[in-house]
């Protein structure tokens, strides 16, 4: 990997915190860029212009990139350029105006609080040691009962072991909120610990693989796709799906704006809004289920 990469890849990792995978992403992404510029410079990189980027996307969607795919590769380029500007002491005045693809905005949609625990059982079932059972349903818990991203929760520690009625999280950007963690995760928690073969210091990770090494998040995404498929749930139902369904419900019940986006984390109250059009949503399919009318019934 080149100076300028490797100085961008330890910029989102260590300055900006982000996720391994959008690191892993953004550098892929200016990697890509830089191959095919052929630039080595901050500053030649700084001055690319619209055309540039452009061009760049075009190669991608002629490798058949989605829209939705197409818009975080510009985003990453667009983060990336900003840095180098950022190093060179260029202004942003000088940064290329490039508009997006459009992209259909798409609500979450959460599974039922019975489907939710019916996946945590069904995936501890299905392990063959006791204790790789118990941790993947304390996980699935985590993201159900706290609304915890699956990276959250496989960031937590030995440390973390003995949870509290709440636990303080560090999520995306390096932002960090206090998380309620109801008694039934707890247990979980605790029978996890007292099953796990693996010694929990407090720098190690909590969720461990079955060699002892950090649990993959690959793990439990394929281990619920599996479940999903055999229990008749959409491909939609994923881990980042129950956090979803922790939202939608808490809203469901509810929770005012502010304090779910507080607990979810979320930099901006409109990231937290779109709930609000996922709990509306609901209730239009439960009244055109429900009014005579919309069944073409009537009372008269």
């Amino acid at each position: 990997m080149s100076g300028i990469l490797a100085r961008w890849e330890s910029h989102l990792a260590t300055e900006r915190r982000l996720s391994p995978h959008t690191v892993r992403a953004y550098t892929r992404a200016a990697e890509r860029l830089v191959e095919a510029t052929g630039l080595a410079d901050w500053r030649s990189i700084a001055k690319l212009e619209a055309p540039a980027l452009r061009a760049q996307l075009a190669r991608r969607r002629a490798d058949g990139l989605s829209n939705r795919s197409a818009a975080r590769e510009l985003s990453a380029l667009r983060a990336f350029l900003a840095f180098a500007r950022a190093e060179t002491g260029l202004s942003d005045a000088q940064a290329p105006r490039l508009r997006g693809p459009r992209i259909k905005r798409t609500l979450p949609r959460p599974v039922t609080p019975d489907e939710a625990v019916h996946i945590a059982e069904n995936i501890a079932e299905r392990r063959r040691e006791e204790w790789t059972g118990l941790r993947d349903r304390a996980v699935l818990l985590l993201l159900y009962g706290a609304g915890m991203r699956l990276g959250e929760a496989l960031s937590l520690t030995g440390a973390d072991a003995d949870m509290g009625e709440a636990i303080r999280v560090t999520g995306k950007g390096g932002k960090t909120r206090v998380v309620p963690i109801l008694p039934a995760i707890r247990t979980a928690i605790r029978e996890y610990v007292a099953a796990c073969p693996h010694d929990l210091t407090a720098e190690q990770p909590l969720f461990r693989g079955a060699r002892g090494g950090p649990l993959s998040p690959g793990l439990v995404q394929k281990a619920m796709a599996e479940v999903r498929a055999e229990i008749g749930l959409p491909a939609n139902a994923t881990p980042h799906a129950l956090r979803h369904s922790f939202a939608s419900h808490l809203l469901g019940a509810g929770a005012d704006l502010r304090s779910l986006q507080e607990l979810l984390g979320h930099a901006s109250l409109g990231s937290t809004q779109i709930y609000t059009e996922v709990d509306a949503a609901r209730l239009l399919e439960t009244y055109r289920s429900a009014h005579p009318r919309e069944n073409g019934r009537t009372d008269e």
